[in-house]
């Protein structure tokens, strides 16, 4: 059973064994995924899809995201797919720092192939109310240069091929004085992400005047040290639910964490 690289005609089987596994089939995150990254698979033995994913995205030369790591529920045993695919992507990020999400089901297999825990985020949703800041405008083309530098500044590392995607994979992007920020729709609600901003403030106007954008209930991703606003999405209608743990291969991860408000999504970092 030999890795493969996945392509777009893989798509529907990646979302069928997502949904093995209990998950939304998230088709429209998959296929951005499927395109700015690095899909592997191993076929069914049985001839029926996919036994296992993995994608592995690069940022430039220096850093690397795991995500979409599956394994379907009847090769789930001891049949070693899941650490065979980890380790072919981790052999082709090569000397790049690797990050990712871990569930406390993945953590182990991580921690044996030498991640560590660096911190933890967790997903928090409901229906967001506020008014709007008065201090963000939709953002255009021609605001991908500032974006571009906004972003290089915060993480440390060239997002530059993802974050160009923006403009057509998700809802709307704003910007601010100091700062961006982007809204996409999932299957069951929509996600603020990616949000960049010099300080609280900035990424409170970003984050709300998304926020009030969307339709129903909105989901952020937030690592747990922003705590003040956590407290403030809370008081405005959006709460915790779960947490799941980011874990690093390597040096640490490069950029400024103060300035790093919500991810992209957790699959990219």
């Amino acid at each position: 059973m030999t890795p493969r690289r996945l392509t777009l005609d893989d798509l529907d089987d990646c979302t069928r064994l997502a949904k093995d596994r209990g998950w939304l089939p998230e088709q429209h995150k998959w296929r951005l995924l499927l395109e700015v990254g690095e899909p592997y698979g191993i076929d069914a033995p049985d001839g029926d899809g996919l036994a296992a994913t993995n994608i592995l995205t690069s940022y430039g030369d220096d850093h690397a995201v795991i995500s979409m790591v599956l394994t379907a529920s009847r090769f789930g045993m001891r049949r070693g797919l899941g650490r065979r695919l980890m380790e072919h992507v981790l052999e082709r990020a090569g000397d790049r720092t690797v990050s990712l999400y871990a569930t406390e089901y993945g953590r182990p297999l991580y921690e044996r192939l030498g991640f560590r825990v660096v911190g933890t985020a967790g997903k928090h949703a409901g229906h967001f109310s506020g008014e709007p800041s008065g201090r963000t405008r939709p953002a255009t083309s021609d605001d991908l240069g500032t974006i571009l530098a906004l972003d290089a500044e915060a993480l440390g590392t060239d997002r530059s091929a993802v974050l160009r995607r923006m403009f057509t994979f998700g809802e709307e992007v704003r910007i601010a004085d100091g700062g961006f920020g982007h809204r996409w729709r999932n299957d069951d609600n929509t996600v603020i992400g990616p949000v960049v901003a010099r300080d609280e403030e900035t990424a409170r106007a970003l984050i709300g005047d998304l926020a009030l954008g969307a339709e129903g209930e909105v989901r952020m991703d937030f690592d747990l040290t922003h705590e003040s606003v956590i407290r403030w999405a809370a008081e405005h209608g959006v709460t915790s639910s779960w947490q799941v743990s980011r874990m690093v291969r390597g040096s640490g991860l490069p950029g400024d964490p103060a300035r790093q408000f919500l991810p992209f999504m957790q699959a990219l970092g």
